[in-house]
């Protein structure tokens, strides 16, 4: 027979254990977010995310604007800033190429919280006679000096259809808005681009008018090609944007952006306790921007991203039962390919200060760690 006092004790350490939890999964007092610049797309959603967050529960946020992808990771880096609200130099970062194989940075432990889905093609002219990627042979392929984010993005998808570079009209800018500008003035035949911006809109509009060469799911072997350029991409069926609708939809390509980013080292109580607010704050969420509906973790707490998914936000997605197999074996593999590099980067610098090299000698140790990712590691080369 169970005692009255029994039951009591009990129930009393039941409900310390669960203030203990509800404690340890709160939101911080105070947070710091990274973001691009003021008016993008991605500040816009920090911003409104954390007007949301704040309206629900006692918290303060504070946003710290960058236009460097040094400048967004330096503060997580340092412990300044909780938080990043990143695109693709999340994967840069982790992978320890472009701006990140600096001596002073190399592969870094990053993790994802969430990320929303968006889409990415090649906005093309539309008086050339472009169908499909393979058409594009020969044309004239916008470049952005200093936008690794950019050029990557053209690589993959000039890969879809087993080209590159080489067998192009490789036409550099100094902007990325300048290649708008450059196809309308007929300078420029096609460049990567999101749907849904004004720039596509002009291009539309023009006399030249907006084609959007398609990227079908079922073409593996094109699929295959673009993932071996970088293996956060998937196929993306899109219903909005200029030349597109729900009655006329593409397919495109299917990326991140923005990401929440943080270190493998957050708790991860606290980005649990992220994750689930905002899951219970999408009705203030959903109307920020056009896209923030894609915000709801059931959407965007699914891989694949620019990097392995945070502990805490693993947690939360799998109560809630949205977290599968394949999830988990995309993680299992990103994370062994983190380690990867991460162990080779170890081994490159002992290589590379055995050799005599100096260690301010920079430009010869990047150019070393470069030959070493793709000699040794057999990973592809990163063209910025």
């Amino acid at each position: 027979m169970v005692r009255r006092r029994d039951v009591l004790i009990g129930s009393a350490a039941m409900a310390v254990a669960g203030s203990k939890l509800a404690r340890a999964q709160k939101l911080p007092d105070s947070s710091v977010w990274t973001a691009y610049d003021l008016g993008s797309s991605g500040y816009a959603e920090a911003s409104g995310i954390a007007d949301a967050l704040m309206k629900k529960h006692p918290m303060r946020v504070r946003i710290v604007p960058s236009g460097t992808s040094i400048g967004r990771l330096l503060p997580l880096q340092q412990g300044k800033a909780n938080y990043g609200f990143l695109a693709n130099e999340l994967y840069f970062s982790a992978e320890g190429t472009f701006d990140f194989a600096a001596s002073a940075w190399g592969p870094q432990d990053v993790r994802v919280a969430l990320a929303r889905p968006a889409s990415n093609a090649m906005a093309t002219a539309g008086d050339i006679g472009v169908k499909t990627m393979a058409d594009l042979k020969g044309k004239r392929i916008g470049y952005v000096k200093g936008n690794p984010s950019v050029n990557v993005k053209t690589d993959a998808y000039l890969s879809f259809a087993g080209l590159s570079r080489k067998d192009v009209e490789v036409v550099w800018f100094g902007s990325y808005n300048a290649m708008k500008t450059a196809v309308i003035n007929n300078q420029l035949d096609s460049f990567s681009s999101v749907t849904t911006s004004a720039n596509m809109r002009e291009i539309e509009a023009s006399p030249r008018g907006l084609v959007w060469p398609q990227f079908p799911p079922g073409d593996k072997t094109g699929w295959d090609r673009i993932r071996q350029v970088a293996d956060f991409f998937e196929p993306y069926k899109e219903t909005a944007g200029a030349g597109i609708s729900k009655d006329k939809p593409l397919d495109l390509v299917g990326y991140r952006y923005p990401i929440i980013a943080t270190y493998a080292n957050t708790s991860a109580d606290e980005v649990y306790a992220l994750v689930k607010s905002i899951d219970e704050s999408m009705d203030l969420i959903k109307g920020i921007t056009g896209s923030a509906a894609n915000w709801a973790p059931n959407i965007s707490g699914k891989p694949p991203a620019d990097a392995p998914w945070h502990e805490g936000s693993i947690r939360y997605i799998k109560e809630k039962g949205w977290w599968t197999a394949d999830h988990q074996a995309w993680q299992d593999a990103r994370l062994a390919r983190l380690k990867k590099v991460q162990a080779g980067w170890a081994d490159a610098r002992k290589k590379f200060a055995a050799a005599g090299n100096k260690a301010d000698a920079e430009e010869a140790w990047m150019k070393y760690w470069e030959e070493y990712r793709v000699k040794t590691m057999g990973l592809p080369p990163m063209e910025g």
